[in-house]
């Protein structure tokens, strides 16, 4: 079985971002030659975040990864939008949307126990239910 990268948003803006401090750790990383893997709510808030930013390059080089199979977008399915809305509601006291809690939907559904993450903070706290806790890098 192949192995994924699944990324947030932190890490692939940072990834397209120069200015950004976490850019070469984060373009290392997920240009390794690992497949890379995200879901859609993660493509749609780095695209738009990239557009607030003034990064429409960025944004349209985002999407032409996706294009050239760079970055793969996995579709979220009945049983991870169930999973997605258990943390949101459970961990309520933190800033945890919908979009990182597909994150980790989408981690456990791959039985991937590696999550490519700035935002150490949201991702530490989650309980996943494929394994003791997710191995957050860079």
């Amino acid at each position: 079985m192949r192995s994924f990268l699944v990324t947030d948003t932190t890490a692939l803006f940072a990834s397209l971002d120069r200015s950004d401090q976490d850019h070469a750790a984060c373009a290392a990383l997920l240009g390794s030659g690992r497949g890379v893997l995200i879901p859609p709510t993660v493509l749609t808030e780095t695209v738009q975040l990239a557009h607030r930013r003034g990064l429409r390059t960025a944004a349209g080089a985002l999407l032409g990864l996706v294009l050239a199979g760079e970055i793969e977008v996995a579709q979220i399915d009945h049983e991870d939008w169930a999973r997605i809305r258990e943390p949101v509601n459970r961990y309520s006291d933190l800033p945890l949307d919908a979009v990182a809690a597909s994150v980790v939907a989408l981690a456990e559904r791959l039985g991937e126990e590696e999550i490519v993450t700035l935002a150490r903070r949201h991702f530490a706290v989650i309980r996943p239910l494929h394994t003791r806790t997710f191995h957050l890098v860079p």
